[in-house]
């Protein structure tokens, strides 16, 4: 049986991390031109934010969408008070971002042996031997280290996973020295039971402040469990991207990731204290849908496109 923490702080101010530049655009059809995706980190920068994961060190032909993060991270504009992070898979990736003077990395693996054969190929176990160098190297130069544990309530491939087999691939991130882990419903499958779960078996073994959570809303869930891991169990962090930008391109039918703005009006409509403007996340996402040629799909756009009630971006 459940027992949430209901004695959430609400003025403890939420902590958006921002993936749309990295997570957002690695499973788009067409590459994104260097500009734009420095014009959209910068734009994202004045929203309030706390973190932008602008890119990722993995190599340019596993993912070449991503394959000029060097040169963006040269170019932006970097705002006091925010995090620039990026994914990082190997010692390779790590002395790139050491070059590219990134603030914070991330390693990832993921709660299903199959799906890290179809997205890394090794398993959980291998996968964490092989960033074991990374994690090392990272701490010795002052950086901190996020986690990602993908597929961490269904598997696309496996079906449901067991909160167990989340705490102990934490655990062995943990050991390794990471300082945070984020938790990613990578297909967006998961509903409010299934959050409460697998927050039922983490909690007790993380503080809040190190636990981020990670949605996707292919199902249209992601508000739902945010909002439960907030309320319920004080969850304070979440991942998220502006327009809904994202998906993975090793999970079959997964779509993007909640929507930044989305979130966001839901967590303050909910009294959470959240330091990110909206309007400005929906600015930012609008010029992302010049570069991709396309409309987003976020809730919160299509409410100011329809209702010119609603005040104007400055």
């Amino acid at each position: 049986m459940s027992t949430p923490d209901r004695h959430r702080d609400v003025s403890r101010p939420i902590r958006i991390v921002e993936v749309g530049p990295r997570d957002g655009l690695q499973n788009e059809p067409a590459i994104v031109s260097t500009e734009a995706k420095v014009s959209f980190v910068d734009a994202l920068s004045r929203t309030g934010v706390a973190e932008i994961e602008a890119g990722s060190f993995v190599a340019p032909r596993a993912i070449p969408q991503l394959a000029d993060s060097d040169e963006v991270f040269r170019k932006i504009d970097r705002r006091p008070g925010v995090v620039y992070s990026a994914l990082v898979p190997n010692e390779r990736g790590l002395e790139r971002a050491r070059a590219a003077a990134v603030d914070k990395i991330a390693v990832f693996t993921a709660a299903s042996d199959t799906f890290t054969r179809r997205n890394i190929n090794c398993t959980v176990r291998e996968s964490i031997e092989r960033f074991k160098p990374v994690v090392s190297g990272a701490k010795r130069d002052g950086m901190i280290v996020r986690g990602y544990i993908s597929t961490a309530a269904h598997c696309p491939f496996e079906g449901p996973v067991p909160p167990s087999r989340v705490v102990e691939v934490m655990r062995l991130l943990l050991d390794l020295g990471v300082d945070e882990i984020s938790l990613g419903d990578t297909i967006g499958k998961a509903a409010p039971p299934d959050v409460r779960n697998l927050l039922d078996a983490v909690k007790p073994e993380i503080g809040r402040t190190a636990l981020s959570l990670h949605v996707h809303d292919t199902y249209g869930m992601a508000i739902a469990n945010a909002l439960v891991a907030w309320m319920e169990y004080g969850i304070d962090s979440f991942d998220t991207s502006a327009g809904g930008l994202g998906g993975c391109p090793y999970a079959p039918g997964a779509s993007g990731n909640v929507a930044t703005e989305d979130i966001v009006y839901a967590l303050k409509a909910s009294g959470a204290a959240v330091a990110v403007d909206e309007r400005l996340v929906v600015a930012a996402a609008r010029q992302m849908e010049t570069a991709l040629k396309r409309s987003l799909s976020s809730r919160l756009s299509l409410v100011y496109q329809r209702h010119a009630a609603y005040e104007a971006v400055p």
